[in-house]
Order: C-alpha cells, then sequence, then structure tokens
C-alpha cells in the first residue's frame, strides 16, 4: 500500500507535481500529517541523511492569506539541505525564495521558557535563505499538506553565524529588511511579520508546539520568512539588506 510519505517522496525524488492530499482526503488533518512527516524524515535517514535542525513555516502572518495557511508549522533540516550556494534549481518544484534569521541553539529550550531564558539558549544568530518547493502544482494547498511535505523545505543557506549577544537578540524584534534580485529591490519586510515579536517568537511558537519533544543543543533553527516567498529562476543572484542588527552579508545565486 502507497502511504502519504511513500507519494511525497516519488513526487520529490522524481519532479512530478501531485495533487494535494486534502483534495482526496478532506479529513486528512495536522496529526496526520505530522506523521507522514516523521515518516518521511525517517527514509531520508535511512538513505543517510542527518537531522540538524528546524525550519518554521508560516510564521509570516502577511502571508497567510495567500497561502491559505493560518497557523505555524515545522519540519526539519537535514545536513543535506543545510547547502552552500550557488543553488542548481533543476531538483526544486516551484521553488521560492525566503529571507530568514537562522539561529544556532546552545542548550535545549523548554515550553513555558521566560524570554530572557530562551534568550539564554542561543549561541548564535545568521542570515539565511531557505529554498521552499511546493508538489502541489500552482501552490494550492491546505496547511495538513504542507506538513507532510517536509514543511515544504527544500534548502537552506546561511551566512556566517556570529555569537547571540543580549543586544543582538534584542535587536531582532526590531529589523528592517530588503530582499534584493539582482540588484533591485523586489521585496520588503520587517521583523514584526513574524508572529509579530520576530525571529525569537518563531522560536518559542516552536518550542511550545514540540513541547516534550525538545529541540537538541547544537540545531540550527530557520525562523521563517520577513518577506513574501517569490519564486526563482537559474541566473538570478539574491542578497538582503538588514536595518537594525549587524550580521554578515549572505548572497546566493541559482543555476
Amino acid at each position: 500500500m502507497i502511504t502519504v510519505a511513500d507519494a511525497i517522496l516519488h513526487a520529490f525524488d522524481h519532479r512530478q507535481p501531485m495533487a494535494p492530499i486534502t483534495d482526496s482526503d478532506p479529513g486528512f488533518d495536522l496529526p496526520r500529517a505530522y506523521q507522514a512527516q516523521a515518516m518521511l524524515t525517517a527514509t531520508r535517514v535511512r538513505r543517510g541523511a542527518r537531522v540538524v535542525g528546524m525550519k518554521t513555516g508560516f510564521t509570516n502572518t502577511t502571508i497567510w492569506d495567500e497561502y491559505n495557511v493560518h497557523a505555524p508549522i515545522h519540519g526539519p533540516v537535514f545536513d543535506t539541505t543545510w547547502r552552500e550556494g550557488p543553488l542548481p534549481l533543476a531538483a526544486f518544484l516551484e521553488p521560492r525564495i525566503e529571507p530568514e534569521i537562522v539561529l544556532r541553539l546552545d542548550a535545549s529550550p523548554a515550553p513555558g521558557m521566560s524570554p530572557d531564558a530562551l534568550k539564554s539558549c542561543i549561541a548564535e544568530v545568521a542570515r539565511g535563505f531557505e529554498i521552499v518547493q511546493s508538489p502541489f502544482p500552482g501552490w494550492r494547498f491546505r496547511a495538513p499538506d504542507t506538513v507532510a511535505a517536509g514543511a515544504l523545505h527544500g534548502a537552506l543557506v546561511t551566512g556566517d553565524f556570529v555569537p547571540a549577544t543580549p543586544a543582538l537578540l534584542n535587536n531582532l524584534a526590531h529589523l528592517d529588511v530588503t530582499l534584493l534580485c539582482d540588484g533591485a529591490a523586489i521585496d520588503h519586510g520587517h521583523s514584526r511579520n513574524v508572529l509579530g515579536g520576530g525571529p525569537l517568537a518563531a522560536l518559542a511558537d516552536l518550542v511550545a508546539q514540540r513541547g516534550e519533544d525538545r529541540l537538541p543543543a547544537g540545531w540550527i533553527i530557520s525562523t521563517g520568512t520577513l518577506t513574501r516567498a517569490l519564486p526563482v529562476v537559474p541566473g538570478q543572484t539574491w542578497t538582503t539588506t538588514i536595518a537594525g542588527a549587524d550580521l554578515p552579508p549572505l548572497t546566493l545565486s541559482f543555476t
């Protein structure tokens, strides 16, 4: 019997789009979706990948209506998807780029931690670009479809990490971001787009969602796009300018 995880893996492996699961199974819900995601993750681990972190998705509340998804989701980042550029796009389905802030954990955060305690769990901070992809044509789906599909994670590229000083962590709630393609400004965003409070709000939500399934020290956490997610094509070069925090630059080209 072909499982949901099998169907999604086949779509990604062969770059063959598929209908959303919820089209044929309207009762497919988030608990079942996370079960399917766990099966998909287990298969990738058996193939040799190692989970090195988590991505949060749909933390940017300004894009909820666009995608008809109205709450954050999450999924794994692997050592095989945490990559350096330039990135070839042939391996992705309808890829889009998301400028994000990436955190590296120094300790395992617990649900219900105070903001200061949560900050103490963060070792380093970097700029990031997540490449998200959709096996569902036209990016038409419901939230459980996205969760089952690994939270739509395709790849993560990060800049150099810098120490997570108290001043830097405080400033993460006040970032102005401009996303540029080939030197032209394409979109603008702000930290408040991410659950109203920025990357640390995304981390707190992720910790709460996972409950007793704690995030290990050493993992990286990609906290969600600060702008819209925008389509990418070969030959483009993307970067960001960030006002409000001194983070090493990051440029990503596609082939």
